[in-house]
């Protein structure tokens, strides 16, 4: 007869034996590091960027991606779109900014001033790298999602702010783009027009200071005082909104959204609604300029992707 110890033994490997072999899931690959990292476009330590490098003979277009996060999270290490421009030649910039709130806390208004003139800035800063990182400094195109989505569609239809009078190299390089693919875009910054095109609409009011700076749970929700002192912020929204800087020699852009719209009526998700979109599209129409919408069921699509507009208006 066995001893018990032997037999607990035997019965320890038999149940071994039967028990199936853990699933063990395959190491994630690496995220692809950047060519040159966290290239400084200003003094801030937000105010760098990331440039990768598609592999050309002659000057390549350029994606110029801004990450989202409204204005006050996020990096730059998320770039949407980066290994489908690599593989068709397209070289990618991906950068950081100040936050709203840090310029609020520096006493800055509007806040939204320095995301989106340090977004200007870091594009100017890349024109001014094109020889020596292989860049046709004609094709760039933007995008990002959510508050980088507005940052794109910002420098999309603004003039340009090149300073040819400058000092400075770098202010002297064009702030205009080729293009703008974005997702989720916040297409206004107009309380007004939010309020008619999505009942619910809480977003925008840290853009212009309503928000406890060292509180970021804060960002939406002072949207109702943000519409009673609309009259007292219409300069600073006809400087910044999307919307108010539309003419009818911007260059083409392409929105994206995954749900469809309802104009009018409360949405699900008020920030990134598709509302946004049509509303915009409309008004590109009657100036003049290319506006592509999609979401499901969206009638008129040409690209069924941000990547396959980006690639086949940067390379034609």
């Amino acid at each position: 007869m066995k001893s018990p110890a032997i037999l607990i033994l035997l019965l320890a490997a038999s149940l071994q034996a039967q028990t199936p072999a853990p699933v063990v899931k395959p190491t994630p690959a690496p995220k692809r590091a950047p060519t040159v990292a966290n290239v400084p476009y200003g003094t801030h330590e937000r105010q760098v960027l990331d440039f990768y490098k598609a592999d050309s003979a002659k000057p390549t277009p350029l994606l110029f991606f801004i990450h989202g996060g409204g204005w006050v999270a996020g990096d730059k290490s998320g770039v949407g779109e980066l290994e489908a421009c690599l593989k068709a030649g397209i070289s990618v910039v991906s950068i950081n900014y100040r936050y709203s709130w840090q310029a609020q806390l520096a006493g800055v208004m509007p806040p939204v001033q320095w995301p989106l003139e340090d977004a200007a800035r870091a594009l100017q800063f890349v024109r001014s790298r094109a020889v020596e990182w292989n860049i046709d400094k004609q094709r760039i195109g933007a995008s990002g999602g959510s508050a980088g989505a507005c940052s794109s569609l910002y420098l999309a239809f603004h003039d340009d702010m090149a300073d040819p009078k400058s000092s400075d190299p770098i202010a002297r390089e064009s702030t205009r783009l080729w293009c703008a693919a974005v997702s989720g875009a916040q297409t206004s910054l107009d309380p007004k027009q939010l309020k008619e095109w999505t009942p619910n609409s809480r977003y925008g009011g840290h853009a212009f200071g309503f928000m406890d700076p060292n509180e970021r749970k804060t960002r939406d929700t002072r949207f109702a005082e943000f519409l009673e002192k609309r009259e007292s912020l219409l300069k600073w929204i006809k400087m910044y909104s999307p919307y108010e800087l539309v003419s009818k020699d911007d260059p083409p852009v392409y929105l994206y959204y995954s749900t469809a719209p309802a104009i009018g009526k409360e949405q699900k998700d008020p920030t990134h609604t598709s509302n946004y979109g049509v509303k915009l599209q409309e008004h590109c129409r009657e100036i003049g300029d290319e506006c592509e919408l999609v979401y499901p069921g969206a009638p008129e699509v040409k690209h069924k992707s941000i990547s396959e507009f980006l690639i086949e208006t940067l390379k034609k």
